[in-house]
């Protein structure tokens, strides 16, 4: 049994990729934390509503086995937020699970660690990605290492498995 980190935007996410990603996992047996930026309801493009039990600055990455980035058009509030950024880097360097689907995959290539890997995500940042030296692929999930991207909201359940399986 592992912890992952799910980490949604303050408004905005994309309901599908939070709710179905954190319905598989809990499937397969494993433990879910949502975090944001703040301890606030959070409304999903869909109109979905998820209660954040941390903000990222109180994550303590040795809490956790994975870290899930959640997409959905507020997923941008962290491309530059160097907080998320650096969380990001530090699952990394413990050869964690670091996975993002939809936009939130140029969070990963924004922190830096998708040079010369094989991602996906949604069309509007694949650009983004190749500038960052990443392989884009388009694929529904890839996954490189232990890097998992995913498309978009139809990808989110076989996202959520293939994060199950690998953490």
């Amino acid at each position: 049994m592992s912890n992952v980190l799910l980490i949604i935007a303050p408004n905005n996410f994309r309901d599908e990729e939070l709710f179905y990603t954190k319905e598989e996992i809990e499937k397969a047996g494993h433990i879910t934390t949502i975090a944001s930026l703040k301890k606030e309801k959070s409304k999903g493009m869909l109109g979905g509503e998820a209660m954040p039990e941390k903000t990222i600055d109180e994550i303590n990455e040795n809490d956790y086995n994975a870290i899930v980035f959640v997409g959905g058009s507020g997923a941008s509030t962290y491309f530059n937020n160097q907080k998320a950024l650096d969380i990001v880097k530090k699952f990394y360097d413990e050869d964690k699970i670091v996975a993002a689907i939809c936009i939130a995959p140029s969070i990963l290539a924004n922190a830096g660690i998708l040079k010369n890997k094989k991602a996906t995500c949604w069309e509007s940042e694949s650009e983004n990605l190749e500038q960052k030296g990443v392989k884009y692929t388009g694929n529904p999930v890839e996954v490189d290492g232990k890097i998992i991207t995913a498309n978009g909201p139809k990808a989110a359940r076989e996202f959520g498995k293939k994060i199950s399986e690998m953490v």
